[in-house]
């Protein structure tokens, strides 16, 4: 598939977005390290909120009309985008009456709800995210379960090294922060890894015999029919060289989760502190943009086996 940039904006800031908020409440409702105060705790759900919202606009670019985008709203109950959207939306106003709680210090419950709510909304949206390329049976590289855990798990594994570097600039106790990080970075290395072993396990692609149903011969593509480049051809085409994928693979693994969890050891030991916790946040969030680059350029619709590929 043809990697577009908007889409992999879109997916990595907004998962960061969503990963952060959740954490962040989290960390409201347990006063992890001693508790964020008011000012800290609405600075950084509106980072979280930023973070979502450019995130779903640039997903408007990748549309050839983007003023018919709304329609992405009318399918909720077959499509995963339409669920996306819309819960997207309802975690908006959520968002906003959980910050609203904390900034005018309204009771504690309807602080706690609409946090618990929002939390929630924010967790299903990403899944939902996941589902919209793991419910397509054309391509193998995404019709599993592994793709919306992976995408929860870069997405709270970006939004928690955020949340640290904010533990680290309000001056709290970061010994539970690198913690919940360290086990999500770590959650989310383990759970790339499978997906990668899965993906290329042997067998498993679909071939032009399988597409014909003809099983008994080899079957070959004599003609595809055109001489150049069509839509189908370059949106779901794209070709990346195997050496070049395996080395943006090595980038990922050193990117999103060796470097970070390098600066979380280092922001322990006191010896980088709000440095390391920089560079921790701005490694897991170029990781992951690589990481969602190579998911949308490794993957093989099975149109293909109709354009000269002898399998996908």
């Amino acid at each position: 598939m043809h990697p577009a940039f908007s889409v992999i904006f879109f997916t990595v800031a907004s998962g960061a977005g969503f990963g952060l908020f959740s954490l962040l409440f989290l960390a409201d409702f347990f006063k992890l390290g001693g508790g964020f105060s008011q000012d800290q705790l609405v600075a950084g759900g509106l980072i979280a909120m930023g973070l979502v919202v450019f995130g779903l606009l640039s997903s408007t670019f990748h549309l050839a009309n983007p003023k018919n985008a709304w329609r992405a709203f009318s399918r909720f109950r077959t499509s995963w985008l339409s669920r996306e959207g819309v819960f997207a939306m309802v975690f908006m106003p959520l968002a906003l009456i959980y910050l609203g709680s904390i900034m005018f210090d309204a009771s504690q419950w309807l602080r706690v709800i609409s946090g618990f709510l929002t939390a929630v909304l924010a967790w299903i949206t990403v899944f939902s995210t996941g589902m919209i390329y793991a419910c397509l049976k054309t391509i193998r590289q995404w019709n599993t379960p592994l793709v919306p855990a992976n995408y929860l798990a870069l997405g709270y594994a970006s939004g928690s090294l955020l949340l640290l570097l904010g533990a680290v600039v309000a001056g709290l106790d970061t010994t539970p922060y690198i913690a919940m990080s360290a086990l999500i970075v770590s959650i989310a290395a383990v759970l790339k890894a499978i997906y990668y072993f899965w993906i290329h396990s042997p067998g498993l692609s679909p071939t032009i015999n399988t597409a014909t149903g003809l099983t008994r011969a080899k079957v070959k593509l004599l003609d595809t029919g055109h001489t150049h480049g069509t839509f189908l051809t370059q949106e779901f085409g794209f070709q990346i060289a195997r050496q070049k994928a395996g080395l943006l693979k090595v980038v990922v693994f050193v990117l999103g989760f060796a470097l970070p969890g390098l600066m979380l050891v280092w922001v322990f030991n006191q010896q980088g502190g709000q440095t390391a916790a920089i560079i921790a946040a701005l490694a897991g969030l170029a990781g992951a943009a690589v990481e969602r680059w190579l998911f949308f350029a490794e993957a093989r619709h099975v149109v293909n086996l109709y354009h000269g590929a002898q399998r996908c």
